[in-house]
Parts: structure tokens; C-alpha cells; sequence
């Protein structure tokens, strides 16, 4: 590769600023080029809506960091998915390399309904948070996690699945610095993904054309 790697950080931002602050200093400092709108380095156009830049972003970054907080964030419109929550569902539906980070209070609250009997999203429709809640902001927050940790398939079956659980600013780092601090094997490892990508594409296009 003969630029730096584009690394994309999905977040919500309020209550979170300090631990986005260390995290864009961290990987900055590791030599990537990171895309973070709390920062504002996410490239924008007018013609497009925050969500549309968004999403162009997803799909141009090399590298996906996901971090799922407590707090859900802000939708187009009510009850639609927050920006956050569809960066991350394009990010697995692209198959990007990818990361997630998710609040111990989202993976308790997630474990804790489950022993009350609301193991899914539609058993969960039933529930309804008291207004600025404190633990979880919205319920869609465990929704999140069950998309980043690809609950919708068997066991088996699941890749790219892995979400570290964090209850600190120094937990996060830690995982951070772990996985992206060795810049040259990142390097390496994204050249491989890359080639199998043109593998991928080549063998499609000479199915297409035979």
C-alpha cells in the first residue's frame, strides 16, 4: 500500500468525548488516517446528507473501528436506525476488516433480558425505557451488539464476530494499542484482504462472461 491506511472510527459522541480525543491521538500516532466525525476528518460534500457521507465513508475507509456505548444516538427520523447503528451494519454487510468495542453496561443489559425472557428484538419491542435512562439510553444499543457480534446466524457460521467488551478509558487503549499499534503486519494484512478481493471479483467476472 502506498498511502497510509484509512482507519474509520463509528462512535456516538456525546458523554464520550475524552475517550474518542485518546483514541484519535493513539491511532494517529500509529500512523493511520483516521475518519472520525467527532474529530471532523470524515470527508463531506454538501450535496450529501450526513447520513449519504456517512456511508460514502464506510465504503472508502480500509479499516472500521465500532464502538458501541451506552447511548444509541441520533436517526434520520423517529424510531428509524441512528447514523451510528447503519455505519456499522454497512461495515459488516461490506466485510470490512473490522473491530468492535462495546460498553460492559450494553453487554450486561443485554445478558440480564435474556434471563428475563426477551432474547430478541421483536420480544423487546415490548419493553420501554423510562425517559433518560440511565443504564442504556435506547434498547436498539443491544441490537447493535447483536449485529456486530452477527447473532443472526448459527455458530458455526459466524465470521468477523469478535466484539471486546470495555469498562474504561484505559481498557479501550489497551485494546486499541493490541490491535493496531503494529503498524508493517496491518500493512501486510491489508494487502492480503486486497488481493483476495481481485481474486474474488476476477473469478465473478470470468463466470459472468463465460
Amino acid at each position: 500500500m502506498d498511502r497510509k491506511p484509512i482507519l474509520m472510527v463509528s462512535s456516538t459522541v456525546y458523554g464520550h468525548e475524552e475517550e474518542l480525543e485518546v483514541i484519535y491521538t493513539l491511532l494517529t500516532k500509529f500512523n493511520y488516517e483516521v475518519w472520525m466525525s467527532h474529530k471532523g476528518t470524515t470527508p463531506v460534500f454538501s450535496n450529501n446528507s450526513a447520513f449519504q457521507n456517512c456511508l460514502e465513508a464506510v465504503k472508502k475507509c480500509d479499516l472500521f473501528l465500532g464502538i458501541i456505548t451506552p447511548e444509541y444516538g441520533s436517526g434520520l427520523e423517529p424510531g428509524e436506525l441512528s447514523i451510528t447503528h447503519r455505519e456499522m451494519k454497512e461495515a459488516i454487510k461490506l466485510d470490512k476488516p473490522r473491530w468492535f468495542l462495546a460498553h460492559d453496561k450494553v453487554v450486561f443489559a443485554r445478558a440480564f433480558l435474556n434471563d428475563l425472557g426477551y432474547r430478541t428484538f421483536e420480544q423487546r419491542k415490548e419493553l420501554t425505557l423510562k425517559e433518560k435512562s440511565k443504564t442504556i439510553s435506547d434498547l436498539r444499543v443491544i441490537q447493535m451488539y447483536e449485529d456486530a457480534t452477527i447473532q443472526s446466524v448459527g455458530e458455526e457460521e459466524r465470521q468477523g464476530n469478535w466484539v471486546q467488551k470495555y469498562n474504561s478509558v484505559a481498557a479501550m487503549n489497551l485494546f486499541v494499542h493490541a490491535q493496531f499499534s503494529k503498524y508493517e503486519d496491518m500493512l501486510l494484512r491489508l494487502d492480503e484482504y486486497f488481493k483476495n478481493i481481485a481474486q474474488v471479483k476476477k473469478k465473478l467476472n470470468d463466470q459472468e462472461g463465460s
